[in-house]
């Protein structure tokens, strides 16, 4: 929310351009997969998470999205070092080089460290990575180029694109946060393909994107530019957030009216609901005494053992029933062994007096009897499991069904729950981050323009 736009501001917008289109590919396309595959992520327990963040243990596995973002600006940042190699000497270039790569890899490995992905999630991750930084590699600039050179319709075509996006987004089985991200970052780029047209257009009267941010980078100015534009971004969020999510509920129930609703699984639909209450973990409203809470008290690191979303504790239920299935499996392959072994068994001889008449029917008789012992004796080190039946998986129908079923019971309750979603936020996230994006490459510099610091 706040670095990128520092791009735009101290005269680097090709930087800011590449570094959003990136991310955004990177944020969507992950979160796509991720929706799409619903694979959770690595089992814990045996695993320990450690994480900052309560919310990433809400989404899917795979594919990793740290490492797709990591991997795409690594490798578009080494392109950029290559072709400017020559600016640097040997030493600088090859420190420059490590970095990068330090920073990709450390992401990378940090996220199987942490116990949040495993290895296959962070391999699709870097592989999607590197397609995103080929693509803006090859086509980048002459798509941004193309984009500010034309007439409104390649920015009007743009925001269509992209709200064919949010729409064919994949829907996820269980309530995950990735369609928000998505959405978000879709906004940012709708606000950064109308501002810069606009901008380029009829501001800086120039078609170049390069050129259109000539700003003095004296320390004084750089340091205004920064501050007041963070600042004025902070409160468009804070106004617009609660202004479009109390004007829209109307316009969304109008509309369902004529058939045209736009229903996402676990969104609240407006006929369901008449306003929309202040929302929990509402990071668009300015709290001072929180921000000055966290600068004293840094958030910590934090090491969870068990499940922390719905998907992982199904994920952990069925394991469980797997490994007995896995177990019951086991036992019947050694009951088979063992019969086929008592039938290649041979009965005992025996011997028959012909002359013994009915003795020898009565003595055929008791050895008859006794072939059969060998079929009683059980190998007691082999055969412990059959004296204990197999655990059950069907519910109440046995003690350890009904323990089970307390155990997820108590699992269940224990998780966080995602707070409610409403049909509204999409339209307001898409607004309020599209409005980020304009203030950033025109809304923010014509101000800096008008006061004197650009």
């Amino acid at each position: 929310m706040t670095a990128l736009p520092i791009c735009y501001w101290c005269g680097f917008p090709a930087m800011g351009n590449a570094l959003v289109h990136m991310l955004a590919m990177g944020v969507y396309f992950s979160g796509f997969v991720k929706d799409m595959a619903c694979l959770p992520r690595p089992l814990s327990p045996p695993l320990q998470r450690i994480t900052m963040s309560g919310s990433a243990a809400l989404e899917y596995g795979f594919p990793s999205t740290h490492t797709t973002n990591a991997v795409s600006v690594a490798l578009f940042c080494l392109y950029q070092l290559h072709l400017a190699q020559e600016e640097y000497t040997p030493v600088v270039y090859s420190m420059l080089q490590a970095l990068f790569y330090c920073y990709a890899i450390s992401i990378t490995l940090g996220r199987m460290y942490c116990g949040m992905h495993g290895f296959f999630d962070v391999i699709f991750g870097g592989l999607l990575g590197a397609a995103i930084a080929w693509i803006r590699i090859a086509y980048g600039t002459a798509v941004d180029a193309w984009m500010v050179a034309g007439d409104w319709t390649r920015p009007a075509l743009a925001v269509v694109v992209l709200g064919v996006a949010v729409r064919v987004h994949s829907e996820p089985a269980d309530n995950c946060p990735c369609f928000d991200d998505s959405v978000s970052f879709l906004g940012v780029v709708m606000g950064i393909e109308l501002g810069s047209w606009h901008y380029a257009k009829y501001v800086a009267s120039n078609s170049q994107a390069i050129d259109m941010y000539s700003f003095d980078n004296s320390l004084l100015k750089v340091g205004a530019r920064v501050v007041g534009g963070i600042v004025v971004i902070f409160l468009w969020r804070a106004v617009m957030k609660p202004t479009l999510l109390r004007c829209l509920p109307p316009v969304y129930r109008f509309v369902d009216k004529w058939g045209l609703t736009l229903s996402r699984r676990y969104f609240l639909q407006s006929r369901d609901y008449k306003i929309v209450p202040p929302l929990r973990n509402d990071d668009n409203i300015i709290d001072i005494s929180a921000m000055i809470s966290n600068l004293r008290h840094p958030r910590k690191r934090t090491v969870s053992i068990g499940p922390q979303s719905e998907a992982d504790a199904r994920e952990l239920i069925a394991n469980r029933a797997q490994k007995r299935r896995d177990s019951r499996s086991g036992s019947d392959k050694r009951k088979q062994g063992q019969r086929r072994s008592r039938r290649a068994v041979p009965s005992p001889t025996i011997a028959i007096d012909e002359c013994a008449g009915s003795s020898a029917g009565s003595d055929s008789s008791k050895t008859g009897d006794e072939s059969k012992q060998p079929s009683l004796r059980v190998n007691a080190r082999a055969d412990l499991n059959l004296l204990t039946p197999p655990a059950s998986d069907a519910g109440a129908s046995s003690d350890s069904g009904r323990e089970d079923e307390r155990k997820d019971r108590e699992m269940f309750s224990a998780l966080e729950k995602p707070r409610i979603h409403y049909d509204a936020e999409v339209v307001t996230r898409i607004v309020v981050y599209a409005g980020i994006a304009w203030l950033a490459v025109e809304g923010n510099p014509l101000l800096f323009r008008w006061a004197g610091v650009a």
